[in-house]
């Protein structure tokens, strides 16, 4: 089973942020798919079908960004997965809007999110597609650009760069990371 993580903040208050970019690709794929989020335990909405042939769980941490990693370890436990089965999707903003970067393993550079995933379950040796959300501008505070939302040039990007990401799952669940890595990395 391939669990497939996307990281955000619970709340409507968030729902359009930079942050909540891991959300709302899950939530794309989960309608491409036909996969309802029709349950509420180990500190996440969790949706459950079968996706090329495979079955998937899609989580979405409920804990807030800065404690998703004790969600993940509660349903990698439950389900009695590895780190390597599953996919965390996130916003990075060393990226620009529209970018994508698969990477098989590696640091937090920084995210929060990713720290506490790391320091919950031990290994940094599980893939993630990093979604690019832009940097912050001159003079502000990373906790406060993230939580914001984004202008109407970069709502026409990130649209794409959310179908896109959609996409490299898929490739994931058809190839393998590696394979999607090469295919699906891509600059704005």
């Amino acid at each position: 089973m391939l669990i497939i993580i996307g990281l955000g903040n619970p709340g409507l208050k968030y729902e359009e942020t930079r942050h909540n970019v891991g959300f709302k690709v899950v939530d794309l794929f989960a309608r491409e798919h036909g996969i309802a989020f029709d349950r509420s335990r180990h500190k996440a909405l969790l949706g459950q079908g079968t996706v090329r042939g495979q079955k998937v769980l899609l989580v979405k941490p409920q804990t807030y960004m800065n404690l998703s990693g004790e969600s993940v370890r509660a349903v990698l436990d439950f389900y009695k997965e590895d780190p390597a089965d599953i996919v965390v999707i996130y916003d990075d903003i060393s990226l620009a809007p529209g970018a994508l970067r698969i990477r098989l393993k590696g640091s937090a550079g920084g995210h929060n999110g990713i720290k506490s995933i790391l320091s919950h379950i031990g290994t940094d040796a599980f893939p993630r597609i990093k979604v690019g959300v832009g940097s912050q501008p001159p003079g502000w505070d990373l906790a406060d650009f993230v939580m914001t939302t984004f202008n109407k040039e970069e709502k026409v990007l990130m649209e794409e760069s959310i179908a896109y990401a959609v996409k490299a799952i898929e490739g994931i669940l058809e190839e393998g990371a590696q394979a999607a890595m090469n295919r699906y990395n891509r600059k704005a």
